[in-house]
């Protein structure tokens, strides 16, 4: 089975910084790494390929730089992985992701499955897979968290919903996302991390998936971000003072008063 797994590098610690003047996110000297979500689709990936004697090609969109998270997936045992960079694409919201990305495994070729994480923790859309399946024209089922059974025309999967969970049946290929119960990620073996340091990442550019300038990038994203800024916390604690008998008449007091307003 030829899975394809899409992952998404992004800034490695939880505290991200902003800067004032321009309302955008501080991203010069940060370190990166694999998007969490995504080390769940990519464990599942791996597992199917040992059941089935398949294939794990891994893609991601992103700067050159991002090319360190696929070797990280070879690392974990993906036998191809591909970047998807081009100054054009710089600025895609999740619609102009999903477009590259859709051309992108078009040009690798036959594929049976496409597992993308949740969501990523910086833009936490969660809509990327959706979007990819639309746009190569296969079914979705997100929120998956166990595969149940493995055919070569179809695959049953349970998902989580608010009710409980779905056990659904879906023709292949097809596209889904994955949560973190469904699986434990593997530590990268020693032979997986030699593997890594040796793997030369071929990157596609604009040109090479014939992907036009007006349709990814900020030019071709109809979602923009006018601004990201952290919440105003106008509310402060305030400590009473007294007997507990004086603390309570005290907060009633200030009940009521609040009540009031």
């Amino acid at each position: 089975m030829n899975v394809i797994v899409c992952i998404k590098q992004v800034p490695a610690k939880i505290k991200i910084e902003i800067d004032p003047k321009t309302g955008s996110l501080i991203s010069g000297g940060v370190d990166r790494a694999i998007n969490p979500p995504d080390l769940y689709a990519l464990e599942e990936g791996l597992r199917i390929k040992e059941r089935t004697n398949g294939k794990v090609t891994v893609l991601t969109v992103g700067p050159l730089k991002a090319d360190e998270s696929l070797k990280e997936a070879i690392g974990y045992g993906a036998d191809e992985a591909i970047l998807l960079s081009d100054p054009a694409f710089e600025g895609s919201d999740t619609w102009a992701t999903s477009h590259i990305l859709s051309k992108a495994i078009r040009r690798v070729g036959e594929f049976d499955l496409v597992i993308c994480g949740k969501q990523s923790i910086d833009g936490e859309t969660g809509q990327v897979g959706a979007m990819l399946a639309e746009a190569l024209g296969v079914p979705f089922i997100p929120l998956v968290n166990k595969i149940e059974e493995l055919g070569g025309s179809h695959i049953k999967l349970m998902r989580m919903s608010d009710e409980g969970h779905q056990l659904i049946e879906m023709a292949l290929p097809g596209v889904i996302s994955v949560v973190k119960e469904i699986n434990v990620p593997r530590i990268p073996s020693l032979r997986g991390l030699m593997a890594a340091k040796k793997a030369k990442i071929p990157v596609w550019d604009a040109q090479a998936l014939d992907v036009g300038a007006a349709i990814v990038g900020s030019a071709g994203s109809p979602c923009r971000v006018a601004r990201v800024f952290f919440p105003h916390r106008a509310a402060k604690g305030e400590m009473l003072q007294g007997q507990p008998e004086s603390q309570v008449d005290q907060l009633v007091e200030k009940l009521r008063q609040a009540k009031a307003i």
